[in-house]
């Protein structure tokens, strides 16, 4: 480690200010305004995936009939009606959109950029360049998105799993399913450049007395959720290269039989190859709300969270196993009995980890002083949505059981609220937490608070309509699911679901209304550290300076010192920034084993305590 103390200042260079508009708003390499592209990119899309959602949602109660209103503006082809076209391009670009160009922009995209450089006492990312080349490679893939759907054939129609042979040009010709596979491979590029940026950056630019058990267990989800993203995403584009040699180039890779001629394929290859990544994905969904809960646990509960080495543990330990469980989406594909029952046994294990988590947080609020702030409120949806959600994993895990339940409404159910919810939820929790930071005002809380009632309520009631309609043996992804008389019956269940998407579809409205007003409204003047708590982006004043620390700040204490006595005597409040120091103790420099070539400055902590007030 250097005993320069200008060597770590000189690693991590000022930035001057941008002179022009479009350097400070459109072709940026601050990792704040690049966090704010991700995030309006996202809730467009997430618009455009939830309006396609609504569809959906009326078909399956109203199979034939016209959609109203709406009908007419997006299927004046058909008189409003939705027709299986239609249908099956709705579901196939709806769940793609809400994972590649929704979810993920915003809570990777959007909070890994805000909160990284941030929370570690970085001034940017180690590679700003490459950060804001990540971001636009994501925008072209969502442009190529958006021009499938006006293409002859229309956009991609082969389910958003994309399998052949249904994927090739015998099951959807056009430019339209060639279109989303590449846009697919383009938004993953982005997302490995991302991956590599945030992976450096935490192992490269902690601050001095930053070491990895004072990390925020926010930048141990990124953290995890980045490396799964540079070993896994890169399987998922080599599949997709490989369905467009088919596609564009007459290979048979996941060509079989007759078909292909000689040198016949194999399409299931391709379901391997997806959900070698795909099982991945989950868990790169779930780890940053994992990390988010777990610091709003501790902050609005006042307490430390309860063993922070055993989450941290936790999560690499579901990070590790997430390569290793996904044949539990293959039972159905004749996958030999010994291996299936190896890939049962490990997709159980894996929910020990997970439930780890989950006692760890119920354990930091138990005896704590919670604070019922908007984030808290969202982090305890979460906890339960993921909760209740997760359970339900245990019988698609589990063979005999899986065999009954693959292919109909129950996996659809179990994975929207699992996944989907918790990730929609603890997502909408880091908007308000990290507002007041981004913009400099606080969303207004009554406004908040119904979109979280709306919320919560509509997508509980969505998704565990649909696993009891799935468990009664609805199949997924029909056309009309009331085709055959023994599911007849379940019309009036997907009537009332539908009417909570409904419900939860019209919540959005109040978040739409906070946003904008709270954005564009005149008087921002805002406390640079609103919740009161010890992260170093707090100490950040408002409105944040392109180069976000003038001195690198010297780490002091962990992130979730709260209420300690002597805090309280010394400092006049329950909680100590990490970049405080209490007036008996004394500040030590980080192992060299955690942060090598880093250097500490003795008048950082002061400086930075100095811009905190």
């Amino acid at each position: 480690m250097s005993t320069n103390s200008d060597a770590y200042q000189n690693l991590q260079p000022i930035h001057h200010p941008p002179t022009t508009f479009f350097n400070k708003y459109i072709w940026s390499i601050d990792h704040k305004v690049i966090a704010k592209q991700f995030l309006w990119g996202g809730l467009i899309f997430l618009l455009l995936g939830g309006l396609q959602a609504i569809f959906i949602r009326w078909q399956w109660a109203y199979p034939g009939q016209p959609v109203p209103v709406l009908g007419q503006i997006f299927f004046s082809d058909s008189g409003g009606v939705i027709t299986p076209g239609h249908y099956t391009s709705l579901f196939t670009s709806h769940g793609l959109i809400m994972i590649f160009w929704a979810i993920t922009p915003m809570m990777i995209g959007a909070f890994g950029n805000l909160t990284i450089p941030l929370m570690i006492g970085a001034r940017d990312m180690a590679f700003p360049l490459l950060n804001a080349l990540s971001f636009w490679t994501w925008f072209t893939s969502g442009l190529m998105v958006l021009a499938s759907f006006m293409v002859p054939y229309g956009t991609a129609a082969a389910g958003w799993t994309t399998y052949p042979p249904l994927a090739g040009n015998a099951g959807t010709p056009g430019w339209g399913q060639s279109l989303f596979v590449l846009a697919i491979f383009t938004t993953g590029s982005a997302t490995i450049m991302g991956g590599v940026n945030y992976v450096t950056t935490v192992i490269r630019l902690r601050a001095p007395g930053m070491t990895w058990d004072r990390l925020p267990l926010t930048v141990w989800g990124q953290f995890l959720t980045a490396i799964l993203n540079v070993l896994f995403v890169p399987v998922l584009a080599a599949g997709g290269i490989l369905l467009l040699l088919d596609r564009w180039f007459g290979t048979s890779f996941y060509v079989a039989g007759a078909l292909a001629g000689e040198g016949a394929g194999d399409p299931i290859l391709f379901q391997h190859l997806f959900w070698i990544f795909g099982h991945p994905e989950v868990y790169i969904l779930i780890l940053p709300v994992w990390g988010f809960v777990g610091d709003f646990v501790s902050f609005f509960s006042r307490k430390p969270a309860y063993w922070y080495k055993g989450s941290v543990c936790a999560m690499a330990l579901v990070s590790i196993m997430s390569a290793v469980v996904y044949g539990h989406h293959m039972y159905a594909t004749g996958i030999a009995p010994l291996l299936g029952k190896s890939f049962m046994m490990l997709t159980l294990i894996i929910s020990v980890p997970a439930e780890l988590l989950f006692l760890n947080w119920l354990h930091t609020m138990y005896h704590g002083s919670m604070r019922k702030t908007v984030p808290m409120t969202f982090a305890l949806g979460t906890i339960f949505i993921f909760g209740s959600g997760g359970l339900t994993g245990l019988p698609l895990a589990t063979i005999t059981t899986d065999l009954y339940l693959h292919a109909t409404m129950f996996v659809v159910g179990h994975f929207h609220l699992t996944m989907a919810s918790a990730a929609f939820l603890g997502t909408f929790g880091a908007i308000y937490f990290w507002f007041p930071k981004m913009f400099g005002t606080l969303m207004n809380d009554r406004l908040a608070r119904l979109h979280f009632w709306f919320s919560f309520i509509g997508l509980n009631g969505v998704f565990i309509g649909q696993m009891i309609s799935g468990y009664a043996g609805q199949p997924r992804r029909l056309y009309d699911p009331f085709q055959y008389a023994f599911t007849e019956h379940m019309l009036g269940i997907n009537q009332i679901t539908t009417y909570f998407a409904f419900f939860l579809a019209f919540g959005q409205i109040f978040f739409a209304i906070n946003w904008f007003w709270s954005i564009f409204k005149k008087d921002k003047s805002c406390d640079p550290n609103p919740w009161q708590v010890g992260t170093l982006e707090w100490s950040v004043p408002n409105p944040m300076p392109v180069y976000n620390f003038k001195v690198i700040p010297t780490v002091t204490c962990g992130p979730h010192e709260y209420a300690n006595p002597e805090c309280i005597e010394k400092l006049g409040k329950d909680w100590q920034g990490q970049w405080e120091t209490l007036d008996s103790s004394v500040s030590e420099p980080a192992p060299a084993e955690d942060t090598a070539d880093e250097a500490t400055d003795p008048g950082a902590a002061e400086d930075a305590a100095e811009t905190g007030k």
